[in-house]
């Protein structure tokens, strides 16, 4: 496949044409404005808890008394600490379109949220390794209903010319999260008791408090919503959001005739089952497609640096705990910068573009890292050691620029809505997967082979490149209902255009009445919207 080109499927980008002449900014708009904000904490803020778990795991092993009280863990136990939590979420992917697709994208926010608070009290006031592992687990669980959801909830929520941004945040506060933890632990450290792990064990539950007390303030999904039968409401929340409170914007009124026509042909020519996924030729792609990128997002090394960075530094010669903290911490820092600049950049670049310019640096970054190590293994130089940290700075834009930024963009562009839960069950499935396996091995591989751990990931890199070379579509530049069909037959994509086209031209039938409660803040009357 040619870069740039999309599928035969994808559909004439009537609405996205329309979007782009809207030349008012999202933060001159009241009500978008509301809702970015109250998207922030209880939807785009949920990778905060990934990285508080992957960073907090991580710099509780520098801490003396957690070394205490778990017997200094080592080799395979140590793996099991740490991977536990991937493992704990592998076990509620089959759920999840259940709670997704029947109960809505906010209470299965609502279940992984309270999921996860029980999870981080258990860690907190753990009395042994087996109630820690215990915890982790039930940690592990509950975040995939959340992750799922809450990407999905951004995507049919957002305003079609933000909606790249929004999606591509949601991965980028992961490093909010890991900083925090990062934070946290450097300033325990110095406790001579167990609270100096026990506290930033407790403080995990705390971005999962923030979705609980806020998840029912913003809408449900108008995509969940129309398929449900509930068309009044779906309209209703485009109006007030998408249309500021004008029931009569030509926008709106696309995109509501956008949303029911394709919802409608999805729910006919399929039967949401999990066979579904690998009967129709389209959605098998679409499934390979999201089971290697979810095998990219955890294999191309950053598990190497976000569980064990004390065995790295260790390895080259770096063992004072106060050093590592700062240099973590640091890291932190950079990769909260340069993810929060990536996902502001996804809407310059194609999605093909930006995905080969990571995997292919990715690789230039491993090879150096790993001659660096190789050298300062060999010959003990400092010189060597220094290269090996840069290289570990110079990973994380490498990463953000495609797997962080675009890795949820792209799954909630990738498949329908119909299928979108269990497409991203799916991605969750082999990245907890391959999580978990990694995670698992890296202590084993860093402690037996040392250095030439790290030619295995330079080898699974170059396979990275070439199969996005050659699997991954173009999906940059559409809305959702205009990828919808992205493999399937052209007639279907043409049959969801030509609702849009008849709603503009007013050939088709009107849009649904918006009964609603309006807000004190909205621009118009109740009535107005009839």
């Amino acid at each position: 496949m040619a870069p740039n080109t999309h599928a035969a499927g994808a559909a004439d980008p009537i609405l996205t044409r329309m979007v782009a002449e809207d030349k008012v900014p999202w933060w001159k708009k009241p009500n978008l404005r509301i809702l970015y904000c109250l998207l922030l904490p209880t939807c785009i803020g949920i990778e905060m808890t990934s990285g508080f778990d992957s960073q907090m795991i991580n710099t509780v092993q520098i801490v003396p008394p957690w070394q205490t009280f778990f017997h200094k863990p080592n080799g395979p136990l140590k793996g099991v600490i740490a991977a536990i939590y991937s493992l704990g979420a592998i076990f509620s992917l089959p759920l999840i379109p259940i709670v997704n697709d029947g109960f809505g994208r906010r209470w299965a926010i609502m279940l992984g949220s309270c999921i996860m608070v029980l999870g981080a009290l258990l860690q907190g006031f753990a009395n042994g390794v087996a109630m820690y592992i215990i915890a982790r687990w039930l940690l592990g669980f509950g975040i995939p209903f959340c992750i799922v959801a809450g990407s999905s909830l951004i995507g049919e929520l957002s305003y079609p010319k933000e909606r790249p941004i929004l999606t591509s945040l949601f991965n980028a506060l992961y490093f909010v999260g890991a900083l925090v933890a990062a934070g946290i632990t450097f300033g325990t450290q110095d406790l001579k008791s167990n609270w100096a792990w026990r506290i930033p064990s407790l403080l995990q539950a705390t971005p999962s408090l923030l979705q609980i007390t806020f998840i029912f303030l913003i809408p449900e999904s108008p995509r969940f919503l129309v398929s449900k039968d509930r068309r009044e409401e779906a309209f209703a929340i485009l109006v007030k959001y998408h249309g500021e409170g004008n029931a009569g914007s030509e926008i709106v009124k696309a995109e509501m005739a956008q949303i029911e026509s394709t919802i409608k042909l999805e729910l006919e020519t399929t039967n949401r089952s999990w066979f579904e996924m690998v009967k129709p030729p389209g959605m098998r792609r679409r499934v390979i497609i999201a089971s290697f990128l979810g095998l990219f997002t955890q294999w191309s090394g950053n598990t190497l640096v976000s569980y064990y960075l004390n065995d790295l530094l260790v390895l080259i010669g770096y063992t004072d705990p106060n050093f590592k903290g700062k240099l973590n911490i640091g890291l932190n820092c950079w990769n909260l910068v340069n993810g929060v600049t990536a996902a502001l950049v996804v809407r310059r670049f194609p999605r093909r573009v930006m995905y080969m310019t990571c995997a292919i640096s990715l690789l230039c970054v491993y090879i150096g890292w790993t001659i660096s190590m190789q050298q300062f293994l060999t010959h003990h130089g400092r010189v060597a050691a220094k290269l090996a940290i840069f290289f570990m700075f110079a990973y994380s834009p490498c990463y953000n620029i495609g797997y962080n930024a675009l890795t949820y963009t792209y799954l909630v562009e990738l498949f329908p809505y119909a299928q979108r839960a269990r497409g991203i069950a799916i991605f969750q499935f082999f990245g907890r997967g391959a999580g978990f396996f990694t995670t698992f091995v890296n202590p084993i591989g860093l402690q037996n082979i040392k250095w030439k751990w790290l030619v295995v990931y330079c080898c699974w890199i170059a396979f990275e490149i070439v199969f996005m070379w050659f699997m991954f579509p173009e999906t940059g530049g559409r809305t959702l209902e205009e990828l919808a069909f992205l493999f399937e037959d052209k007639s279907l994509a043409d049959q969801a255009t030509l609702a849009v086209e008849k709603q503009i031209h007013h050939e088709g039938n009107p849009p649904p009445e918006a009964h609603t409660k309006e807000d004190p803040g909205s621009r118009v009357e109740a009535k107005e919207l009839v």
